[in-house]
């Protein structure tokens, strides 16, 4: 079998919800999720593909944006995304942060809100991780918010890079913007202090909710950051499904937005 080809990270679905719900307003509350959904292997990992544990752990959470990770688009067959995405009425963005030799592996974005905009951002600043952010414009009745969705790199000075090159984006330099993700920050380190000077607005405890691994979270390293939205909560969410549904917990949020659609254009 040929060795799965290198490419620069690209956006490769950006799709409305069919079919598609009619506008409303961007809520001054919402509810956001990060998960890494494990390439829909489960908790075990491995060669294991079964879709339908994720998507059970999906439609409990219910949030209004799903920042996920690890997402796995098959070569052959359904794609599990687009499924997921139908069933519960999302508009979606995928970008492939590199090919897999079962398929395309990046991140994705599910939103309750149409996407006005949808781009990737490389950040494979080393050269043994393919690593990519996807930035999203979620819009309605006025406001917007930008998310952007990661899996950020294992090596403490890749990811350092990858955080400065996050925070530098036009994307993410100016109005409300929530960054949310795999983080694979387990402890204090360059990258995660910056993250932390950069975005003041903090969830109320005083610890990250652990979320890795699902079974028995001991490690915070799914996590949310926001500027000019209010962090109401943030919790890992842990049910017998999540636990079975993947390697990590979800993380959610309720966030607050400005009460002046106006200023939500930064």
């Amino acid at each position: 079998m040929p060795r799965p080809t290198r490419v620069s990270p690209y956006l490769a679905t950006l799709a409305s919800a069919a079919p598609a719900p009619s506008p409303t307003p961007l809520h001054r509350s919402l509810d956001v999720a990060s998960y890494n959904v494990h390439r829909w292997a489960g908790v075990r990992g491995g060669r294991a593909f079964d879709p339908s544990r994720a998507f059970a752990v999906i439609g409990e959470l219910g949030a209004d944006v799903l920042a996920l990770q690890e997402v796995l688009r098959p070569s052959d067959g359904t794609d599990p995304l687009r499924e997921i995405a139908g069933q519960l009425g999302y508009h979606l963005a995928f970008v492939v942060t590199r090919i897999h030799k079962r398929g395309e592996l990046g991140n994705a974005v599910l939103s309750r809100w149409p996407l006005a905009g949808a781009l990737a951002i490389d950040l494979s600043f080393g050269r043994l991780e393919r690593r990519a952010a996807l930035a999203v414009t979620v819009s309605g009745g006025g406001r917007t918010l930008q998310i952007a969705a990661t899996h950020l790199a294992l090596v403490d000075r890749t990811r350092a890079r990858q955080v400065q090159a996050l925070l530098c984006h036009p994307q993410l330099a100016s109005g409300p913007a929530v960054l949310m993700g795999d983080m694979n920050a387990w402890r204090s380190t360059k990258a995660s202090r910056a993250l932390d000077d950069h975005f003041e607005a903090r969830h109320h405890n005083e610890d990250w909710p652990a979320s890795y691994p699902s079974v028995r979270p001991v490690l915070a390293l799914d996590r949310l950051y926001a500027r000019g939205v209010t962090i109401e909560r943030m919790a890992a969410h842990s049910s017998e499904a999540a636990r079975r549904g993947s390697d990590h917990l979800p993380i959610v949020a309720r966030l607050r937005l400005d009460d002046d659609p106006r200023r939500a254009d930064g």
